[in-house]
């Protein structure tokens, strides 16, 4: 005898909707935040780029801070997802560091929607994201992951005592964000495109020598 539903007919399909449209309104959202900022962006603009309503976008997400502050939860979690997939246990603690590195470096290279909606929330001193309830979430698995790396490291004598690992993330950061962010303005001064694909390699290397040398500084010196 097979298996009665145990729910309203139709209902996991109507949960597939509202997911699929939740995820539709987040992605033009995402570009629209974007592009224009918190202040410009328009939410009649949202809705008239996809398949819904504003009135059904209010529904969703509140209000029009709302659905920022879920873009910004969005993109800070995709970039925490792929840390927490990102199998390093099984590397020795140098190859692993610059694994992690490289992934942050890939990542922001191909997402830059998310380099400019960090360096508009900081403009707005974080305002909207300090209201996010998933906070405390969004940093806790690069932290996490960082330090497991650095605690094998320093128990193979490899890795420095005196860094921690948000020093490591904010070195990583650094030189992935303004790789991106600072493209344009640094090509227009020095005429370098940090993005040419010519040096790409180059600087994936570069940032992984970075790290490995300021972690192996100063180990077994008097």
């Amino acid at each position: 005898m097979s298996a009665q539903p145990t729910g309203p007919i139709g209902a996991p399909e109507r949960q597939r909707d509202a997911e699929r449209t939740r995820a539709e309104i987040l992605d033009i959202a995402t570009a629209e935040f974007a592009d224009r900022g918190y202040a410009g962006a328009r939410v009649d603009e949202i809705a008239a780029r996809t398949r819904t309503t504003k009135r059904m976008i209010y529904y969703y997400f509140g209000s029009k801070e709302g659905l920022y502050v879920a873009v910004l939860e969005r993109a800070y979690q995709g970039i925490r997802a792929l840390e927490q997939q990102l199998d390093v246990d099984h590397l020795d603690p140098a190859r692993a560091m610059r694994a992690l590195a490289e992934l942050t470096f890939d990542h922001h290279e191909s997402h830059p929607a998310f380099i400019r909606l960090v360096s508009i929330e900081n403009i707005h001193h974080a305002e909207h994201l300090r209201t996010s309830p998933i906070l405390p979430g969004l940093a806790a698995p690069a932290v996490d992951v960082l330090g497991r790396i650095l605690d094998r490291g320093r128990r193979a004598g490899l890795f420095r005592e005196d860094v921690d690992a948000l020093d490591v993330h904010m070195v990583i950061s650094s030189f992935c964000i303004f790789r991106t962010a600072n493209r344009h303005t640094f090509q227009a001064v020095f005429d370098r495109d940090l993005l040419d694909p010519g040096r790409r390699d180059h600087y994936r290397r570069m940032l992984g020598d970075l790290v490995l040398e300021y972690l192996t500084a100063h180990v077994g010196r008097a």
